[in-house]
C-alpha cells in the first residue's frame, strides 16, 4: 500500500514542488521565545507588522488552535552560476535572485491550493494555506519537517538544495507522522557572516535586519542613512551575498530542473534606464514582479544609491534630471548621487536649489547631513 505521505510526496512533484516534508503543528518549540526577544531588541526596523502579529507568530497553533500537522513544501529558485560577479558592473543594478521571475507569491499559492484540496478531499480535515505573507514562522517549520536548517546567517539552507528553496506551506488538522527534523551542519564556517556588505550579523545566527540590505531596500521607506548609501553597491533589490557564497549550493545542481526561469530585463538591467522609469513605466516593468510592491519611488531611491556608487560620468544627466522629481524621496537621493558623481555641479546647484526646496529632508541633503548609522548591538536570533 502507498504511503499517505509518499503520495502526497508525488502529488507535489507533480505540481512542480521540489520538496514535501511533514512536521508536527502541535508540538512546542522555543523559535516564538526567540521571535519576540529578536522584536524587544528592535531589531525588526520599520517591519511593525512584525510586532503587531507577534503573537499569533508565536506558535502555528497560535494562529489555528486545530492545527495538527504542517506539511512543508520547497520550491527551488536556484541561478544557473554564482550571481555574484555581477556586482562588478556598477553601471547595471543588482536584483536580487528570488525577485528576478514572477511573483512567488503567486506561483507558489496557487500550487499550494491545489494540493490543498486534494489533501482536505483524501483526509476529509480541514486545511490552511501560507505563502510567506502570513503570520506564520515557516523555516523553524522547514528545519523541524527536514528540509534544511537555519544557517548563521538565519536563512534556511538545505543539503540537497543549497540556499534557493522558496517556502510554503499547508497546516491541517489531520495527523500526519512527521519526517525527522534537521540539524545544523554549518560547522566552523563563516562565508555567509564574513560576505554581508553592511556587517548585518552581530554574531552566528544573530540578524539585525535594520542593518540588511534586503530589508533597507525594501521595507524601509525613507531616507537610507549615509552608512549603508556606500556600501550598497548596484545592489537596488534585496542582497544574495549570504546565500551565495554558501559552499552547500554546490549540491543544489540535482535540482536545477525544477528552478523557475528569470526574465531577461531583470538580470543586469542598466541603471540610467532604470531611473527613466515613472509610475507607468515601473508598473508595466515589473508586472507580475514583487518588486512592483515596494513602489516607484522607492524603488527609484534604490537605484539613485547605485548611481552615486557606480563612478560612470554619463549618469551624471540621470541623477540630475532626477532633482526635480515630485516625490521628495527620489529628490533626496539624486542631490546624494550627484554630490558622489560630481562634486563641482553639486556645489554650483546648491544654493539655487536650497531656494526652491520645501522639503526638510531634501534640504538636509543639500546639506550634506545624514541619518545617524543604525547600532549593531548584540542579542538574540532572530527565528
Amino acid at each position: 500500500m502507498v504511503d499517505l505521505r509518499d503520495n502526497l510526496r508525488a502529488r507535489a512533484a507533480d505540481l512542480g514542488f521540489t520538496v514535501c516534508r511533514f512536521a508536527s503543528a502541535a508540538a512546542p518549540w522555543s523559535a516564538g521565545e526567540r521571535l519576540a526577544h529578536f522584536v524587544e531588541a528592535g531589531r525588526h526596523g520599520d517591519m511593525g507588522w512584525m510586532e503587531t502579529t507577534l503573537e499569533r507568530r508565536a506558535h502555528p497553533t497560535a494562529m489555528w488552535a486545530d492545527a495538527r500537522t504542517a506539511i512543508v513544501l520547497g520550491l527551488n529558485y536556484g541561478p544557473d552560476s554564482d550571481p555574484l560577479p555581477e556586482l562588478s558592473d556598477r553601471s547595471a543594478g543588482y536584483i536580487s535572485v528570488y525577485a528576478r521571475g514572477d511573483d512567488y507569491h503567486e506561483v507558489i499559492k496557487g500550487r499550494l491550493k491545489t494540493l490543498a484540496g486534494q489533501v482536505a478531499a483524501r483526509l476529509g480535515a480541514e486545511v490552511k494555506v501560507f505563502v510567506d505573507t502570513a503570520p506564520l514562522m515557516e523555516k523553524p517549520l522547514a528545519q523541524r519537517a527536514g528540509l534544511g536548517w537555519q544557517g548563521k546567517h538565519t536563512n534556511l539552507l538545505s543539503r540537497a538544495h543549497g540556499n534557493w528553496l522558496f517556502l510554503g506551506v499547508i497546516l491541517t488538522a489531520a495527523e500526519i507522522e512527521p519526517d525527522p527534523p534537521e540539524t545544523e551542519h554549518c560547522g566552523s564556517c563563516t562565508a555567509c557572516l564574513t560576505a554581508c556588505p553592511t556587517n548585518a550579523f552581530p554574531a552566528p545566527f544573530q540578524l539585525d535586519a535594520r542593518r540588511c540590505l534586503s530589508y533597507l531596500t525594501i521595507e524601509h521607506a525613507g531616507p537610507w542613512p549615509m552608512e549603508f548609501r556606500t556600501l550598497t553597491g548596484a545592489r537596488i533589490y534585496g542582497c544574495d551575498d549570504c546565500l551565495a557564497v554558501c559552499p552547500w549550493n554546490k549540491f543544489a545542481e540535482a535540482s536545477r530542473e525544477a528552478r523557475l526561469t528569470a526574465r531577461e530585463a531583470l538580470v543586469s538591467p542598466r541603471l540610467a534606464d532604470l531611473a527613466a522609469l515613472d509610475d507607468p513605466a515601473f508598473r508595466a516593468l515589473f508586472s507580475k514582479s514583487p518588486i512592483k510592491r515596494i513602489g516607484r519611488d522607492r524603488f527609484v531611491r534604490n537605484v539613485l544609491y547605485a548611481i552615486g556608487n557606480s563612478g560612470d560620468p554619463a549618469l551624471v544627466g540621470a541623477a540630475e534630471r532626477l532633482l526635480n522629481d515630485p516625490s521628495p524621496l527620489v529628490r533626496g537621493a539624486a542631490v546624494w548621487a550627484l554630490s558622489r558623481l560630481d562634486p563641482n555641479g553639486f556645489t554650483n546647484q546648491r544654493e539655487v536649489r536650497l531656494g526652491r526646496e520645501e522639503d526638510e529632508a531634501v534640504r538636509a541633503e543639500w546639506h550634506g547631513l545624514a541619518l545617524p548609522p543604525l547600532a549593531g548591538e548584540s542579542g538574540p536570533a532572530i527565528a
